[in-house]
């Protein structure tokens, strides 16, 4: 069964503005093959348009790639340099999607994602927190999307052997967006 615009409480048609100070694009990677280290980013926008058939959606956000935190300033400069995203060549990552589709009661946004100038298919997993007005009277949406990327897929090759065997970093980089947006006009 297909969900329709009716079906979605508080569903409303329009362009969404992705709120920065309610948002944060986190990343996750396997880190000495025993644990994980996490950051985010903390410049990014996107806009989001809902359709009066949810499945016509669509997104398209950018991410300022200098701006990424993990706490600690040694391993963030590491990043941004030529062995990671490059960040004086490639300043953005971006993502614009290409359809959205129901995944059970849920739903899939598949879409490209361009990083280090290289672009890929992915597909977030969608999980709608809903919609409501905020204290000041904006309408907000808010969700979750999470996809897993290989790195090594946009050229991001670094890495280093453990002498206990295996390697430092793991290949598989986890996505999360924890997003509220604002519908604009309101």
């Amino acid at each position: 069964m297909t969900i329709t615009a009716d079906q979605i409480p508080g569903y409303r048609v329009g362009t969404w503005n992705i709120d920065p100070t309610h948002t944060e694009v986190g990343f996750s990677v396997r880190h000495l093959a025993i644990s994980k280290v996490k950051g985010k980013f903390e410049r990014f926008a996107g806009t989001f348009v809902t359709a009066e058939n949810p499945l016509d959606s669509t997104v398209d956000a950018t991410v300022e790639v200098a701006s990424i935190n993990t706490n600690q300033a040694d391993r963030d400069g590491h990043l941004r340099n030529g062995d990671f995203f490059a960040a004086d060549e490639f300043p953005e990552f971006t993502f614009k999607s290409t359809g959205v589709r129901q995944n059970g009661s849920d739903f899939a946004v598949d879409g490209e994602l361009t990083l280090r100038g290289v672009t890929k298919p992915v597909t977030f997993d969608f999980e709608f927190g809903g919609f409501g007005a905020d204290a000041y009277g904006n309408y907000k949406a808010g969700f979750t999307a999470t996809t897993v990327v290989k790195r090594e897929d946009y050229g991001i090759q670094w890495n280093a052997p453990l002498e206990t065997g295996g390697l430092l970093l793991g290949s598989d980089v986890t996505i999360t967006l924890d997003v509220q947006a604002a519908l604009a006009g309101e």
